[in-house]
């Protein structure tokens, strides 16, 4: 199995999250250029990097939502493929209708860059079940479009689903009911706005985020 990275011009956590998967799973991850109009054969999940997608033109993730390799990452993750969306990723799998709601401003408007504690609500899903239900975790964030809004409606449905997989416990950047991070209704598709893939390694101040790599690729191994 192989993971890829999808990188845009822009992204500024391509290499981060190559790096994490490598480290992770053991072997190379394979970086996958934004015009490129199909995936290598051997994937097994697909990465989204955070940065600043095509400039965030128009509105963050827009752009990168439209460009021809994600019509092919469309394709695997409604055929049941895993696909993780960090900050910018996040923002783009939303603006794919992958994910349900829109990233707005922060709340005051200020970038926001600081380690986040995150409370894991759903630890029964492919990327968090490492984790424990109610554990408290350390992920850095770094973003200025990370207020995640939806309707009532939504938001409900996604409380009622257990699909709010992460929630801030000191929410900074005005989410809604504090949401840092949500799945799709099939459960393989992942977008969340902390960067687990800054968080792997003790030499740079804490390991939480290596186990959602590590739940991920345990996740799709044989039974």
């Amino acid at each position: 199995m192989t993971a890829g990275v999808v990188i845009f011009p822009g992204s500024n956590c391509d290499r981060d999250m190559l790096v994490a998967i490598e480290r992770v799973l053991g072997r190379p991850a394979v970086p996958i250029w934004h015009a490129d109009t199909q995936l290598p054969d051997t994937l097994g999940l697909i990465a989204i990097p955070g940065g600043f997608s095509y400039g965030d033109y128009l509105r963050s993730g827009a752009m990168a939502a439209r460009s021809p390799v994600m019509r092919a990452v469309s394709e695997v993750a409604h055929k049941g493929m895993p696909v993780l969306g960090v900050c910018n990723g996040f923002q783009i799998l939303t603006e794919m209708g992958l994910l349900p709601g829109a990233l707005l401003r922060n709340a005051g408007t200020n970038f926001i860059c600081r380690d986040a504690e995150l409370i894991v609500e759903n630890a029964r899903t492919p990327f968090t079940h490492g984790y424990t239900a109610g554990q408290r975790i350390t992920i850095p964030v770094a973003h200025h479009d990370g207020n995640y809004f939806a309707d009532d409606a939504t938001l409900d449905l996604l409380e009622n689903e257990g699909r709010v997989v992460f929630r801030y416990a000191d929410n900074r950047n005005g989410s809604a009911r504090d949401i840092a991070g949500i799945v799709s209704a099939a459960g393989n598709v992942l977008g969340m706005m902390p960067h687990p893939e800054r968080a792997i390694d003790a030499a740079h101040g804490g390991t939480d985020g290596r186990t959602l790599f590590q739940s991920m690729f345990d996740a799709l191994q044989p039974a």
